[in-house]
């Protein structure tokens, strides 16, 4: 394995920054020792430095390129005391092979330092350069002649068998080395390094197979999360399909034919039919066919299999004649089953008979099965469910494209040459600005105000401009210089995408470039220009909303973690489906498909045309990193298969409803099958258009893991360190929905946008009354909560249960008395409420809820106000309808708002001596206040004051407080407003 493998991991250990010391004289000597598949590298000690640098490179061989993804990489380091005892331990850090990129694509990563125990005192971070690099195999060994093999091999022969061994592995070591090079106590029982550099060649087989063993034994993943994704992926088809239910298929290879006499200018195809169906294969002259088709078992009106040959020649008219070579019958009843991970059926010769089952001397190669949706020539067979070899109608995995945030920092421009040589005067005072385009996103800088007194000017911008690109790249990056006086370019640039550099946080500087500005014919050189350009790696692209997420990974691919869990989904069918479309005219009919979405993996399931109860019974899976995150999976009626409607118009697929499923609701291990409403908003108001049937299961092999993962940060860091607004970020999010949306409409076939944005509610963010209610309840649902304790408080207070007042009465006295006793009490009485309320947990809610969503409490006309476009295209009356109605809601809105300032006012006031009476009363009360305070203890106060809080009603005015009504006294501005 060894020997033939073609793929190198390098490894750049460049620094280390803020290392906690161990020395005991403030300061660690600091040295790193990595490890991957066996091979261990270790760098130079770096003595008394707290922050070192290496800049070391290693190189590791990779044995098996496939199972690379299941290896880690893992790195320790540590601080030498170079006194022959047990070094100290200042931090770890282990990479997932899966994140290794490949050359070209690598960059410098900081990765914190991990503890190896919980009682491990770390700090710091490591920065380090990961990347693999494919090469050319070995070319093969040259022939031998038979004359030279039996004679021995001469002593310099054997010389150049031997391995080439490395020029710093011939070097003797000295003892000093060693001693500063040997590996720490803690790492002395690794295995030594690859044995096939200084063995002979009876150890190099030897070697060999030990690797060889060793990558079988990769190969059978132990309870970890390399056993999960052996489940999704890697596994046979057959064992992926245990969410859904078996579909029996007739599965029909037909390979090609053999003829006796074969006629020139004619061409020849295959007929299948069992009982109504009937089809035929591709029509060839003198090639194979090797067509699979599938046919539902379930919707066969027969018994037999009739297998026909048909020739097709043309006359001198032109017109075509058909012949048959003759027909072979199957029963089947005795056709076969086969389920992987049986091998395929042999395909066998069968003699065609003629009209009175006479032997014609024609063969024909094909072979009869039955299987199911798990057989390995599902997927590319002729579907008889799915309307045959329809590309818009076939099951489809999608991905989106890899998003990144592109930052270009204009700094300043020299010698701008603001005017051509014709001109004969000079613009006064212009006002220049920067244009950036890339693709058809377009930004602009501020606008800055140049002297004219000389012919060159030097503006300074200092501005990000931030842009979405999507791999591959747009080729350029177009920067103009404008002048807003006379509307003229300056000059402009053009920047080459794939050329800018790559970073993952903001430790990586990246370096500013000087570009020179291209004016008209008459000015090729038009001043130049200074910007900082980089794509960051460190953010993660939304291009769904923030709530919804279902993936919050960083674009680079050496910042993702390795998959926590796994998410199987099983689409088994629908049920009740309403008529979208009509056929011939007078029935209705529905083709419906599923689209499901998590992470930038986008699945579409075959089309079933003419069906209300659709069964698909496909199963996907998905590798999740993040447990609080969203899946998605809309119902649509496929229309493009037909490319056109009736009028020729182009159509576009119908929403027929969604559902999300959040997997922090999901209990691990655990399957998950039901039927869920399927509800779509029109303008007419909400209509329930069937039942979908899922089957769910979120895998999870480290229970360590998926709790870990509620500690971390939602999003990258970068997100934190240099945080986008909230306007800026909701642009960048429309922007990558556009992006996303048209390259999976440019796909093959298409998923269209009508689709994408569906799922990925990209209307969000337009104003609509229902949601605005929906919200509005929401924090009235979460403010009633506190509304009935402040209720439950009130009768307390006002002693409607006289016990359950007394009871509260001693309550207080023990919080007095005993204050270190409250912590500890409020907390076990959080832990025995949450406890006893887990048998009362809501299940896990996939389907939508429309009276969560007001679709029951809005009118026609909020609904069509909702589904207008942007710019309106109502009538002047709808306008005006619509405007009145939220100029009173604003209103409402504005009241709320000015009796919320007014309270901040009236605090406002008491300290600024707006009513000199009231801050004079409010300061001798506090001057009193600290007598007593001095005199009574703070306890005893407390006590009172709860006393008096829970006075007999018998005690109480039914006129406000005194407190109370001083606040309200106070002045605010609101009679300062116009």
């Amino acid at each position: 394995m060894a020997e033939s493998s073609s793929r190198k991991l390098l490894v750049e250990v460049c620094s280390a920054m803020n290392l906690m010391p161990k020395d005991g004289q403030g300061t660690a000597s600091a040295y790193a020792v990595v490890d991957f598949d066996g091979q261990r590298r270790r760098t130079k000690t770096k003595s008394r430095d707290l922050n070192p640098q290496w800049d070391e490179k290693f190189e590791f061989l990779v044995h098996d390129n496939e199972s690379m993804a299941s290896e880690f990489l893992e790195l320790n380091v540590y601080n030498d005391k170079k006194t022959g005892k047990r070094n100290n331990f200042l931090g770890k850090v282990k990479i997932a092979g899966s994140t290794f990129p490949k050359a070209g694509s690598e960059a410098l990563v900081y990765y914190p330092l991990e503890k190896r125990s919980v009682f491990s005192q770390i700090k710091g971070e490591i920065g380090l350069k990961v990347w693999y690099v494919d090469e050319d195999p070995p070319p093969p060994p040259a022939v031998v002649d038979e004359q030279k093999v039996d004679a021995p091999p001469s002593a310099e022969a054997a010389v150049e068998e031997k391995p080439e061994v490395k020029e710093e592995e011939k070097k003797p070591e000295t003892a000093e080395a060693k001693k500063e090079e040997s590996p720490p106590a803690e790492a002395a029982t690794a295995p030594p390094p690859p044995a096939e550099v200084m063995n002979p060649p009876a150890a190099l087989s030897a070697n060999s197979k030990q690797a060889e063993e060793k990558s079988l034994a990769r190969k059978r993943p132990d309870n970890d999360i390399t056993a999960l994704r052996s489940l999704s992926g890697d596994r046979s088809r057959s064992s992926a399909y245990d969410l859904v239910d078996r579909m029996s298929f007739l599965y029909v290879r037909v390979v090609k034919v053999k003829r006796v006499n074969q006629e020139a200018d004619t061409s020849i195809h295959a007929k299948l039919a069992i009982g109504t169906h009937s089809v035929k294969t591709r029509t060839q002259t003198d090639k194979d066919w090797d067509q699979v088709f599938a046919f539902d078992k379930e919707g066969l009106s027969s018994t037999s299999l009739e297998v026909s040959v048909w020739v097709e020649k043309k006359g001198a008219d032109d017109a075509v004649a058909e012949s048959c070579l003759g027909s072979v019958s199957f029963d089947l009843q005795e056709v076969p089953k086969r389920v992987p991970p049986d091998s395929p059926l042999a395909s066998q010769w069968y003699a065609l008979e003629g009209p009175q089952e006479s032997p014609t001397g024609n063969d024909i190669m094909l072979a009869v099965w039955v299987g199911t949706q798990a057989d390995e020539a599902f997927q590319e067979a002729w579907q008889s469910d799915s309307g045959g070899l329809i590309p818009e109608t076939r099951a489809k995995v999608y991905l989106s494209p890899k998003l990144w945030y592109l930052r270009l920092t204009v700094i300043q421009t020299q010698d701008l040459q603001l005017c051509s040589g014709s001109e004969a005067a000079k613009v006064r005072n212009p006002e220049l600005y920067v244009k950036a385009q890339l693709g058809a996103q377009l930004f602009k800088t501020s606008r800055t105000k140049v002297s004219s007194s000389s012919s060159s000017s030097n503006p300074t911008w200092n501005e990000d401009l931030l842009f979405v690109a999507a791999e591959p790249f747009e080729p350029f990056l177009v920067i103009n210089v404008e002048d807003v006086s006379n509307g003229n370019c300056v000059g402009h640039a053009k920047v080459h995408v794939a050329s800018i550099d790559k970073r993952t946080d903001d430790r990586s500087e990246t370096r500013s470039r000087w570009f020179n500005l291209v004016g008209d014919e008459s000015r090729p050189y038009a001043g130049r220009i200074h910007v900082r350009v980089c794509l960051e790696g460190g953010y993660h692209v939304l291009d769904e909303a923030a709530h919804l997420t279902s993936d919050v990974r960083a674009t680079a691919k050496q910042l993702s973690q390795p998959p926590i869990g796994l998410l199987e989904v099983g689409i088994r069918g629908a049920t009740d489906l309403l008529p979208v479309k009509t056929a011939d005219g007078t029935r209705g009919t529905t083709d419906a498909y599923v689209v499901a979405k998590y992470g930038p993996k986008w699945v579409r399931t075959r089309t079933i045309l003419d069906r209300f109860n659709p069964q698909w019974n496909e199963q996907y899976t998905w590798d999740v990193h993040d447990p609080c995150t969203v899946l998605t999976i809309g119902v649509f009626d496929n229309a493009r298969y037909n490319k056109h409607d009736e009028e020729g118009k182009s159509t576009k697929d119908v929403c027929m409803g969604k559902l999300r499923v959040r997997l922090s609701t999901l209990d691990t291990n655990r399957v998950y099958t039901g039927s869920y409403a399927l509800t779509v908003l029109l303008p007419s108001g909400a209509k329930k258009t069937g039942e979908i049937e899922i089957a769910l299961r979120f895998s999870c092999s480290s229970w360590l893991s998926l709790i870990q993962a509620y500690a971390n940060p939602m999003l990258p860091r970068m997100h934190y360190v240099r945080p986008l607004g909230p306007a800026q970020q909701d642009i960048l999010r429309h922007t990558a929905m556009r992006i996303v949306a048209a390259r999976l409409a440019r796909s093959e076939p298409a998923l269209g946008h009508e689709v994408v944005q569906f799922v990925l509610d990209s209307d969000t963010h337009m104003w609509s009354v229902r949601r605005s209610k929906a919200n509005w309840f929401r924090v009235v649902g979460c403010l009633s909560k506190v509304a009935a304790c402040a209720q439950w408080l009130e009768s307390i207070r006002t002693w409607l249960h006289p016990p359950t007042t007394v009871l509260v009465h001693m309550l207080v006295v023990a919080v007095v008395l005993c204050p270190h006793l409250v912590l500890p009490t409020l907390c076990m009485y959080a832990f025995l409420i949450v406890t006893l309320r887990f048998r009362y947990r809501m299940r896990a809610s996939i389907t939508m809820d429309p009276r969560l969503s007001q679709v029951d409490t809005v009118g026609h006309d909020e609904l069509e106000e909702e589904f207008d476009g942007y710019p309106t295209t109502g009538s002047p009356d709808q306008i005006r309808v619509r405007y009145d109605r939220l100029r009173a809601l604003a209103g409402r809105a504005q009241t709320l708002l000015g009796d919320v300032a007014a309270q901040g006012e009236r605090l406002e006031a008491l300290f600024n001596w707006r009513d000199p009476r009231a801050t004079g009363i409010f300061v001798v009360a506090c001057l009193l206040a600290s007598l007593v305070f001095y005199v009574v203890p703070f306890k005893a106060f407390v006590l009172g004051l709860g006393f008096y809080y829970l006075r007999h009603p018998r005690f109480r005015d039914d006129m406000p407080s005194t407190v109370i009504n001083f606040f309200r006294r106070l002045p605010p501005l609101s009679d300062r407003i116009l």
